[in-house]
Order: structure tokens, then sequence, then C-alpha cells
């Protein structure tokens, strides 16, 4: 993917050609893919906006009244603004570019990853950003806390060991099936990986010479959310999810590259690797033959799974943790106190 020239490295007079262009495959290559495709994202809807609301192209560095309309444009519902409201005009506007789903306050974790996109552009310029102006630092504060609202939930429902099992017994015998059984089975015992790693392993990345004389399989992840390339501690696959694993590479005929593949509708493994969607559709399709309703979870449900079942089984949050690869304890935590809630006598009091 070629990045837009906006977030790209700014051109350093004392550099020479070559010098420039290393500078700017260093960017590229240091900066997780995911990253890259959200800041592209972010980008055309900054300048969309932008040009909706002023008439002209984004400027570098930006105003600090453009910064703060920004905030203001976005911290309040605007279905209850005037037709003729500037702002909610060029939300219109970009609701009919399909940049925009409503009228509605923008989730503050929303605003806050666009104002981030847009730093770190000026960052890469190496300008100075409007958005760390006094006022527009505690506007950005206020939006954040006007418009507080609990998190939802990334996955409906947690994806526990028994919902795992009904999912795992509509996988019969077709390599699809195998494949799908692979795949849901190291994406929860393995700590409850997200999409983009499922779809980021490589054949190379799997060891397979302990699994006869112990029942063990390593998985070497390259990078993950909450760690870098080269920190990423080694998984472990065990019992079925690694027996799983093993017939999937078996069946699928996969000695190098992607470990998980497309599989054609004449039950053939074909050569590139699966996308971040395919996941979610695998999951979805699962649910549904399992007889359970649509949308009663995501590829995220997993992890939040995972970690939930762990708390049900007593399993430390430590040992939890070192597998699922959470940065933070007080996230890992969430899943534990909604169990411990949960088992609670004292909410049993009125029987």
């Amino acid at each position: 993917m070629k990045p837009p020239a906006a977030y790209l490295p700014a051109a350093a007079p004392a550099l020479s050609a070559a010098d420039q262009e290393a500078l700017t495959d260093l960017y590229v290559r240091g900066t997780p893919e995911n990253t890259l495709r959200a800041y592209e994202r972010d980008l055309l809807y900054i300048t969309a906006w932008k040009s909706a609301r002023f008439g002209t192209a984004l400027d570098w560095p930006e105003t600090e009244a453009s910064a703060l309309a920004f905030i203001l444009d976005h911290a309040r519902d605007l279905s209850e603004a005037a037709p003729d409201d500037r702002a909610r005009e060029t939300a219109e506007a970009l609701i009919t570019q399909g940049l925009r789903k409503s009228l509605a306050c923008h989730a503050p974790s929303t605003l806050d990853r666009r104002i981030a996109s847009w730093l770190a552009f000026h960052r890469m310029k190496n300008l100075n950003s409007p958005f760390g102006a006094p006022q527009v630092k505690q506007a950005r504060a206020k939006a954040r806390r006007a418009a507080a609202r609990p998190p939802a939930p990334k996955s409906q429902h947690p994806i526990t060991r028994d919902v795992l099992e009904q999912l795992l017994a509509t996988c019969r015998g077709s390599r699809r099936d195998c494949r799908d059984r692979a795949i849901l089975m190291l994406g929860w015992a393995s700590g409850g990986r997200r999409r983009s790693e499922i779809i980021g392993l490589m054949r190379e990345d799997v060891a397979l010479k302990e699994f006869d004389a112990k029942g063990v399989v390593w998985i070497s992840m390259l990078e993950t959310k909450t760690t870098a390339k080269g920190e990423t501690p080694r998984l472990v696959l065990k019992g079925r999810a690694a027996e799983a694993l093993i017939h999937w590479i078996d069946v699928g005929g996969i000695e190098d590259g992607a470990l998980f593949r497309p599989v054609s509708k004449a039950d053939r493994v074909l050569k590139r690797r699966l996308s971040p969607d395919a996941i979610y559709q695998i999951v979805r399709h699962r649910l549904t033959l399992a007889g359970l309703p649509d949308g009663f979870a995501s590829p995220h449900g997993l992890r939040s799974g995972f970690l939930t079942q762990a708390a049900l089984d007593g399993a430390p949050i430590q040992a939890a943790m070192r597998l699922s690869l959470h940065r933070s304890m007080a996230q890992a935590q969430k899943y534990y106190d909604d169990v411990d809630i949960a088992e609670n006598p004292a909410t049993d009091l009125l029987g």
C-alpha cells in the first residue's frame, strides 16, 4: 500500500533524494498496516470535513480556528441543530459522501482517534499541531467529558467454552470445515487472538517439533496490537486445539506462506491469505449454523470468551494475560469483575 503524501515525512533540505526515500520507507515499514489503513480513512474524512466546512483544502500547519471547529462540530448531537446550522450542513454533506453515518454526536474514542491521526500528520511534517494550543486542548477535554458514555462491548456476547463447542460442532469434514475449526480453536485457545493476528500467521510461525513428544505446538507472532516486532512472546497450543491446527496444515497442504487461506466452492485451498473480514464472516456463518441469533457475537467474542472462561474456571488473571497479551491489568480485570459480580452471593438475597 502506498500511503498518501499527507502522512509521509516532510522533505528535508539536508537529506539527499536517496535518504528521503529511505526515510519514507522507514515510516511505512515502521507503522502497522492497521494504523496505515486508519490514517488513510481519517485523512479522507478530515479532508472532506475541511472542504465542506470551509470550502478549502487542509493547511499545514492547520489553524487553531479549524481545530476548534472540528471539535465543536463533533461534540454535539446535530440532529437537534437548526437546518441552516453550518456544522449540521457539513455533517449532512459527509453523510451524502458516505463518510459519516448520522447526525449523532461522535463517540469520544472516534473523535480522539481522528485528532490523534491529525496530530501524527503534523509530526510527520515536522510541524506544530494546533491541538496543542491551550484553548483547543481544553475544548477537547470538555468534549470528551460531555460525550462520555459506557463503552459498547466489541462483541455482544463472549464466546465461552460452551458456545465454542456449539460452533465447532458445525465443522464437519470438508477442507473449509477443517480450516474454520482450526481458526476457531487457535483464536480461542491461544489467548483470544484478534482478527489481524490470525490472518497474519505464516506456516513458518508454527513449530510442530514438540507435538509428538509433548503434545505442544508453539506459535510465533511477529507483532500484536500490544507488542512490537520482535517482542511478542511465543504462544502455545495443546490438546484438541493443537490437533485441529495440525489437521488443517495436513489437509490444506500448507507447506509455506499464509497459514489460513480461502477455500473455493470446489473445496480447493487457494494461495492467498484470508482477509480480516473473512474471520468475521466465518464466525457469523458458524453462529448461524449453530442456531444462535444474528449478531450474537463477533470475532472479538473469541478474546472476551477466553478471558471470561478463564475467570469462570478460576485461572489466575496473570496466567490468562500471559496468553491474551493484555498490556493493561485493568482491561483484563473487567472480564473477571463481570464473573465475580454474577457469582456474588449478595446478588441472591431476595432469592
